[in-house]
């Protein structure tokens, strides 16, 4: 690279902590820049590359380079996140990752934390790699800017960084803040693309984050920035994964999370009632590190307390992508790094460079999409977690949102927020537990003249709701459909909306109690995800209603929750408005009891519907019986085998010592 370019290389390897490394000689061969290995507290100077020492770890702060030795001698080591975590921190916008050939997952939790502060990053085409799971692996996060081969990277970067937004060029003519209309028009391209208003966000963030996307397609101002847009539809989408890109992993801020297990969750557990269950909300819940790391919590200190509350957990993010990621509960090896040996022990199952959250944390967890600005919020809630998303809204927003978050809460439920994040303008509402970690208790009466939906943004300085509300009959109008929502929330059945070749088209309701994601490729076949004890009436059901064009009601499937079984019915009807839904059918899970104590209500009129009692169904119990004894048995069979195997190497092994 040329010497103007203004930058500083660290590079850092996987070395053999006994062994000293020849990185720094063998790079000097191929460069005219000074190369030399860290030593501890060097400043970084730029045209310099720095290679890290064996058996060290290496960060950066206030430009300077520091040194600390692993925690465990043993085991995996994370050294490239490890050094792009601090480098996100300590560069922010200015930050450059670069994953290069290597094995593993290593890499991929620091590229995510580069690109939230506002940097970029550049992965090695896999198809130029000798080995290509590092670069794959940071790919597959979705924020990888550039993914080119070695030779090609130099003068993409350099292009990057000779863009006056990186080179702190305020004097631009075409700069954000003086084309508030390209501002606006942006913002109504990704509204009419991907039907979200990001009007409600701090206009600095949105600045920044869109002069970034000018930076990477070297496009100097905004006009020019908006034609480029509508010529460039696919563009939208990737200008929409950078506003909503946010920064999380396992236990982030581990003291808030001490102090939320030790003030917090262990007082809800002592005092819960074992016949009602722990309700959480985890909002803005990304990629789903965050809900269970909290569901991790809840189970550890109910088996330390020998109770049986059932626990509700429910995450919630705008981005379907996102929550893709968290259904799956598939993370990369490094998260080592953030979640302890015990808890990687109980709560995961090991796989190729992967870790899977197991099915007792999955099952305690519900993930919907869901916009915390426009949707309502969950209700009776014990605890909200909503961590670095407010300090991207506008204040008022945030204003709101915290009603919101009061309304959800029972009397003296109690909120955690991010780092940033206070709830210094709604006092009343909410009293500090730890101001340090961000926790408080929510105080005072509900106030539904408070709870305004759909936020909107006026002039940029407040919510289009208001007082004004009541003058044009909009306030009971809004007040209804929060009435509403919570009637569905408490009443409506679990239900799914598929199409003729059982394909799951929508979700609604508490539906993880009778269908769950199955493991390996992600599946939309609906007879895949249902659990074992609705799986054959289901399956007999939906083929009566095709078969038919009747609905159908049938009785007898089980589900076991919380190591009780419940009697499940289900119910299939056909579809037929609206015209652009027919040909649909809708399936509803009702549990018996809750019918039969009015819990419940009906949905399929009485006189259209065919109560079924199939010939075959004592069969169907039967051979769902036979099918459990049998898998029991293979397994016993099974463990009967290597038992033999062992104790014949065994006595393969006696027998030779004796000869």
């Amino acid at each position: 690279m040329p010497a103007d370019s203004g930058m500083a290389f660290v590079l850092v390897q996987h070395l053999d902590p006994t062994h000293e490394s020849l990185g720094a000689e063998l790079i000097g061969r191929h460069t005219s820049m000074p190369v030399v290995e860290v030593r501890a507290e060097m400043p970084v100077e730029e045209n310099c590359v720095y290679v890290i020492p064996p058996n060290r770890y290496l960060t950066i702060s206030g430009g300077t380079l520091h040194l600390t030795e692993p925690l465990e001698r043993r085991g995996l080591r994370v050294p490239i996140d490890f050094f792009l975590r601090s480098l996100a921190q300590d560069q922010q916008e200015r930050a450059i990752g670069i994953i290069l050939s290597g094995t593993g997952t290593d890499g991929t939790l620091g590229v995510r934390e580069i690109k939230a502060a506002g940097g970029i990053v550049v992965a090695q085409s896999p198809e130029t790699c000798q080995f290509d799971g590092m670069p794959r692996s940071a790919i597959n996060t979705g924020v990888v800017d550039y993914v080119l081969p070695v030779e090609k990277m130099p003068a993409a970067i350099i292009d990057y960084l000779r863009h006056w937004h990186i080179k702190g060029d305020n004097n631009q003519p075409a700069a954000a803040e003086e084309a508030p209309d390209q501002l606006h028009t942006i913002l109504g391209l990704l509204r009419a693309r991907v039907k979200y208003d990001f009007s409600c966000y701090k206009k600095g963030t949105l600045v920044r984050r869109i002069q970034r996307r000018m930076s990477l397609h070297h496009i100097a101002d905004m006009s020019a920035y908006v034609d480029y847009l509508r010529k460039n539809k696919d563009d939208l989408d990737d200008l929409y994964r950078d506003l909503l890109i946010g920064v999380t992993n396992f236990f982030r801020d581990p003291e808030a999370w001490e102090a939320l297990e030790k003030q917090v969750i262990a007082s809800l557990i002592r005092d819960c009632d074992p016949q009602a269950p722990l309700r959480a909300w985890v909002a803005g819940c990304a990629t789903g590190e965050e809900a269970y790391s909290l569901a991790m919590i809840l189970i550890e200190q109910l088996h330390l307390a020998g109770k049986g509350c059932a626990v509700q957990l429910f995450a919630s993010d705008i981005d379907p992508q996102a929550l893709q990621i968290a259904r799956a509960g598939v993370y990369p090896e490094n998260i080592a790094a953030d979640v302890s040996p015990e808890r990687l022990r109980q709560f995961f199952t090991v796989g190729e460079h992967t870790y899977r959250v197991n099915k007792e944390v999955r099952e305690a967890v519900v993930f919907a999409q869901q916009n915390v600005i426009s949707d309502p919020p969950f209700s009776k809630l014990d605890l909200i977690t909503c961590r670095n998303l407010l300090i991207y809204l506008e204040a008022p927003v945030q204003k709101t949102i915290l009603s919101l978050f009061h309304f959800g809460l029972r009397p003296g439920g109690y909120l955690f927020l991010g780092g940033s994040e206070t709830i210094s303008q709604q006092r009343g509402m909410f009293e500090p537990i730890s101001r340090k970690c961000r926790i408080y208790r929510r105080i005072g009466q509900t106030r539904l003249d408070k709870v305004q939906l759909p936020i909107r943004i006026v002039d940029g300085n407040r919510p289009a709701l208001g007082a004004q509300l009541k003058a044009d009959g909009q306030h009971d109008r809004r007040l209804a459909s929060i009435a509403q929502q919570l009637v569905l929330q408490r009443f409506a059945p679990a239900c799914v909306l598929i199409n003729q070749q059982a394909e799951v088209l929508y979700l609604n309701g508490p539906i993880d109690r009778y269908l769950q994601l199955p493991d390996g490729h992600l599946a939309s076949d609906l007879m895949a995800m249902a659990r074992d004890g609705v799986r054959i009436k289901l399956r007999s059901a939906v083929h009566q209603a095709l078969r038919d064009g009747q609905a159908v009601q049938m009785s007898g499937a089980r589900v076991k929750v919380h190591n009780k079984y419940h009697d499940v019915r289900i119910s299939v009807e056909s579809v037929k408005h609206p015209r652009e839904a027919e040909g649909l059918l809708l399936v509803m899970f009702e549990e018996e009891e809750a019918r039969k104590s009015g819990g419940r209500a009906t949905r399929i009129p009485a006189a259209a519907t065919r109560e079924t009692v199939a010939p075959e169904s004592d069969y169907e119990d039967i051979i769902g019986r036979l099918e459990g004894d049998l898998r029991t048995t293979r397994g016993d069979l099974q463990s009967t085998i290597e038992d033999l195997e062992t104790s014949n190497e065994e006595f393969k092994a006696a027998n030779e010592e004796v000869t």
